[in-house]
């Protein structure tokens, strides 16, 4: 079986505490693929893959951002970013995943974009809300999962642009595009 082979393999490259939360993305991907009509297989994969570099040397990371001609603002910012993009390249060329959707939801499930597929929606959401998940406002969030994607997709965008704003951190602009998009996307604003 493929999953428990990919599930092995990222294991071996991460803290059990990073794994439990890997496991558990992919379980509350599958959750939320089956809920909202999305391939849970294909969810499954991404939620096993998305993490799969977050623990390679800085420098490496580096190097790919670089020789694969990857986003450049990339280097701009925290390197906590740069293992999403790294990770879809991964995926492609170590995990031979070539479906375009998975290997999108891996490369952007730490930022979001503007013009997000529903299966990166899926893993962007299951990231944050993942059982092992705890921090004040996790509830809310997995309650509004349950309900409706969009509005759950809306709340976790916002929910980290304003966790980094709080923190003094630089916002990636692709989050910026993704919050405008998603509120874009369901109309005029609410008042």
């Amino acid at each position: 079986m493929k999953h428990e082979y990919l599930l092995e393999q990222m294991k071996s490259r991460m803290p059990e505490k990073r794994f439990i939360h890997t496991r558990g993305v992919a379980e509350t991907a599958i959750q939320l693929a089956e809920l909202y009509g999305e391939d849970p297989e294909k969810a499954e994969i991404a939620g096993i893959l998305h993490d799969s570099v977050k623990y390679a040397e800085q420098e490496w990371l580096r190097s790919i951002i670089v020789s694969q001609n990857m986003n450049p603002v990339l280097l701009d910012f925290n390197h906590e970013l740069w293992h999403a993009p790294v990770g879809s390249y991964v995926a492609k060329t170590e995990f031979q995943i070539a479906d375009e959707d998975i290997l999108k939801a891996i490369e952007f499930h730490t930022t979001g974009r503007a013009g997000m597929s529903k299966l990166e929606k899926i893993i962007y959401v299951s990231d944050m809300i993942e059982p092992s998940r705890k921090f004040s406002g996790v509830e809310p969030l997995r309650e509004k999962a349950k309900i409706d994607l969009e509005d759950a997709m809306t709340s976790c965008i916002k929910h980290s642009i304003s966790f980094l704003i709080e923190k003094k951190q630089p916002v990636f602009p692709d989050s910026f595009h993704c919050y405008n998009d998603l509120i874009q996307q369901r109309g005029k604003v609410k008042e």
